[in-house]
């Protein structure tokens, strides 16, 4: 295990351990977060515990050409149902993201010092938000790392049926257009494969994202 210091620099990703755990500590600077992102490298942990840096192998990613939209998706998304904006509420995205009760999590990862961090790279037009809006409610969407070429998927809230997908599939459909490699989604779940996610060896998702 390896233990960060002040010095802004992060271990090969071969040296993570077989549940992807690389390093602890460190700290949550605009500079160590994107030296991480740019390296395959994460920061999750739960409030009582050190920052832990992760690289999973295999890796959870979207090609955005291959996202899955249901006959159900498919009416929703060509009803007037929902209405998505880009990057003009990320405070209100993070925030609801760390209200969300998750089943088998206790308490939240996304600390005061996880936003404030957040916050920054947003500032810096490298951390962005994808909002869902009902009428004039805020009722999904995502936030994420915008790195140029991948889009690495942080977490994402609904607070009504399907307004999460609605966001996914937007960014998914959008960053196809837009000739993006892939979106980083981390780690398995079910949901994110019904939308058509898939595992990769970490060799393969690295190589893409140096690219």
């Amino acid at each position: 295990m390896f233990l960060l210091n002040h010095r802004l620099l992060f271990p090969d990703v071969e040296k993570a351990d077989e549940d992807g755990l690389l390093a602890v500590g460190g700290d949550l600077s605009p500079e160590r977060l994107l030296l991480a992102y740019k390296n395959g490298i994460f920061p999750w942990f739960n409030e009582d515990s050190m920052i832990l840096w992760w690289s999973p192998d295999p890796r959870m990613v979207l090609f955005p050409e291959k996202v899955k939209i249901s006959k159900s998706m498919a009416q929703v998304m060509k009803s007037n149902k929902f209405r998505i904006t880009w990057n003009t509420e990320f405070e209100k995205v993070i925030n609801a993201c760390s209200a969300v009760i998750r089943k088998g999590q206790h308490g939240t990862w996304i600390t005061p010092e996880m936003k404030s961090a957040y916050l920054k790279l947003h500032q810096m037009g490298i951390a962005k938000s994808i909002e869902v809006w009902e009428n004039d409610l805020l009722v999904g969407g995502l936030y994420g790392i915008d790195l140029g070429n991948v889009f690495c998927g942080e977490s994402m809230f609904s607070s009504t049926s399907n307004a999460s997908k609605f966001a996914f599939i937007c960014l998914a459909k959008e960053l196809q257009q837009k000739k993006y490699k892939l979106i980083d989604c981390q780690v398995y779940t079910a949901h994110l494969e019904s939308l058509g996610a898939e595992e990769i060896p970490r060799k393969q998702f690295m190589a893409i994202l140096k690219e």
